[in-house]
């Protein structure tokens, strides 16, 4: 037969586990979201970086069409 004093200790002791899983959630689901978010500003920043890219190869073309109409002039 099975000790009330046993079903308590177990059902404390399920209570506690719950408790540790439910928190361990929370930390992975705010891990998850801080991942996702540094993952947005990185992706954020990328484009950024590739934009100033393409406008830095254009200004260094108008660049050197405007060293060879000078050089042509002399």
């Amino acid at each position: 037969m099975i000790d009330s004093e046993d079903v308590s200790s177990v059902a404390r002791q399920l209570a506690e586990l719950t408790r540790t899983v439910e928190e361990m959630q929370s930390q992975l689901d705010k891990f998850q979201l801080g991942a996702e978010t540094q993952q947005e500003r990185a992706d954020t920043q990328h484009e950024r970086i590739d934009l100033a890219a393409r406008e830095l190869a254009e200004v260094s073309d108008r660049l050197q069409a405007a060293a060879r109409a000078l050089r042509q002039s002399i």
